[in-house]
């Protein structure tokens, strides 16, 4: 899956192509197009776009954002699939994904004058994916019975048995 974020680069460079200086022309179009490719249509709005620069007078060739967002389409098409990803309840842009990572890991790794191991460092990560995501409490309790078991139960079970 390619990040919506950089379909509509490409869609903007053809847009300002086709709308020279039209202001709110072009940004009704790219939401247009975007939403055609957003609903799984990806060919038809590669073809859309050839059709608005071949009827303003634009030949294949003759530009290159309007040449490089229907070949990016076209060739990409398969990576597109924002339909399926989204009925799948996925993220279509990755913004969600390096806001997560930010807030896990560069927030907490990377302060100042911090030296991290990269066992140390999984094990903070770890805990504080378990906080974030609301699991540390029942991560604590389950810790809790794992070192009772650990070091109790087996000690008194070890001396009942040769106390008989």
């Amino acid at each position: 899956m390619i990040d919506i974020i950089h379909v509509l680069e490409y869609l903007w460079s053809a847009a300002h192509a086709l709308h020279p200086g039209a202001g709110k022309d072009f940004e009704a179009w790219v939401a247009r197009t975007a939403r055609t490719i957003v609903a799984g249509d990806v060919l038809t709005a590669a073809e859309t776009i050839r059709t608005a620069a071949t009827d303003t007078g634009i030949a294949p060739g003759g530009n290159k954002g309007i040449d490089d967002a229907v070949a990016y389409l076209t060739n990409k098409a398969d990576y597109l699939r924002y339909d399926t990803a989204l009925a799948a309840g996925w993220p279509i842009a990755t913004g969600i994904i390096e806001g997560a990572c930010r807030h896990l890991v560069k927030d907490r790794l990377d302060i100042t004058g911090a030296r991290w191991g990269l066992a140390g460092a999984e094990a903070v990560l770890k805990l504080r994916a378990l906080r974030t995501n609301g699991d540390f409490d029942a991560y604590w309790a389950w810790r809790e019975q794992q070192e009772y078991t650990r070091n109790h139960q087996a000690r008194y079970r070890n001396a009942l048995i040769s106390a008989a």
